[in-house]
């Protein structure tokens, strides 16, 4: 058992170094403090892994149509891709804008869209179901890898080993944005050329998921 688990630990770290999960955690993480970057990332692990043990319970026992598997990925692309072109119009617009204060000796630094400046707090939700949409397609490959268990129900245990290696890389890469967020996003040109290359790619990955 201990060795199933580890098969399924590094499956969660392949799994997540899919252009679609990177993409989706900058989508929702760029331009955000550290903390509210690493609840982004931990939120869209956990609902990718909730999802996917919820469907491998449902393949046990029905054969769903491949289109019912196909169609998280279809949403979950159309989401990348939305959100990216959503992101050059907001950057091509000019309504992207920066602000920094100084707080108890600490530079602090304020991105928002739009005119006012309104501190949302819907990215982690919405990295949380976009998690959970696109674990409907990341089904059929986990199952795959639980053929290795021998036909194995699967377990929470198991969820828990997808979703510790999956946090392992996004955690990972949430450092990487935490560091673009604090370090290179420090002016308005750095913001617009940031955010303009997360949106471009997002439009890339989208695209070519709903082409697929």
């Amino acid at each position: 058992m201990e060795m199933g688990l580890m098969i399924i630990f590094w499956y969660g770290i392949l799994h997540a170094f899919g252009p679609d999960h990177l993409s989706a955690i900058t989508d929702f993480s760029i331009g955000k403090e550290t903390k509210k970057t690493f609840w982004i990332v931990g939120a869209f692990a956990i609902g990718h892994g909730i999802m996917l043990f919820m469907f491998a319970k449902i393949l046990q026992y029905y054969t769903l149509p491949e289109e019912v598997l196909a169609y998280g990925d279809v949403i979950a692309s159309s989401v990348i891709l939305s959100i990216g072109l959503y992101l050059l119009y907001m950057v091509y617009a000019n309504r992207i804008h920066l602000k920094t204060h100084t707080h108890e000796n600490k530079r602090h630094v304020h991105i928002w869209f739009g005119k006012e400046h309104q501190h949302e707090s819907s990215s982690t939700t919405s990295a949380f179901g976009v998690g959970v949409l696109m674990g409907i397609g990341g089904v059929r490959g986990m199952l795959v890898t639980l053929g290795v268990l021998h036909g194995q129900a699967v377990d929470l245990t198991m969820v828990l080993a997808f979703i510790a290696g999956v946090m392992v890389v996004f955690f990972s890469f949430g450092l990487v944005i935490s560091w673009i967020n604090r370090d290179i996003m420090t002016n308005i040109k750095n913001v617009r050329r940031v955010f303009a290359t997360v949106g471009a790619i997002s439009v890339l990955v989208g695209g070519n998921m709903l082409l697929a």
